[in-house]
C-alpha cells in the first residue's frame, strides 16, 4: 500500500548539479517542511498544492482536491486536521 500526502509548495529551487531531480521544492505538510523533487511535475510553482510520495511530487492539486484528501485522512485517522493555507471548515472554526 502506498500513501501520497498533499502539501503546499513554499519554495522552489533549481538544482543545476542534479540532473535526476532538477527542480526541488520545500513543501509544507501542516507545519512540517520537507524537500521534494519536482521532476514528475515540471509545471509546479510556489503556492501550488502537490501530492507527494516518497520524496517526489507526483501530481499538482487544486485547493478543493487538497481539502478533500485531508478530509479523507481526517476521517480515516479520526482526527481533526488543520490545513495550512486553507480556511478552516465551518465546524472547525474556534468561537
Amino acid at each position: 500500500m502506498c500513501l501520497a500526502v498533499p502539501g503546499k509548495i513554499v519554495e522552489v529551487t533549481q538544482a543545476d548539479d542534479d540532473p535526476v531531480t532538477g527542480r526541488t521544492a520545500v513543501v509544507d505538510f501542516q507545519g512540517t517542511r520537507v524537500e521534494a523533487s519536482l521532476a514528475a511535475v515540471p509545471a509546479a510553482v510556489e503556492g501550488n498544492w502537490v501530492l507527494v510520495h516518497a520524496g517526489f511530487a507526483i501530481a499538482v492539486l487544486n485547493e478543493a482536491e487538497a481539502r478533500e484528501t485531508f478530509e479523507t485522512l481526517r476521517l480515516a485517522l479520526g482526527e481533526d486536521l488543520e490545513i495550512p493555507g486553507l480556511p478552516p471548515r465551518p465546524h472547525q472554526r474556534k468561537q
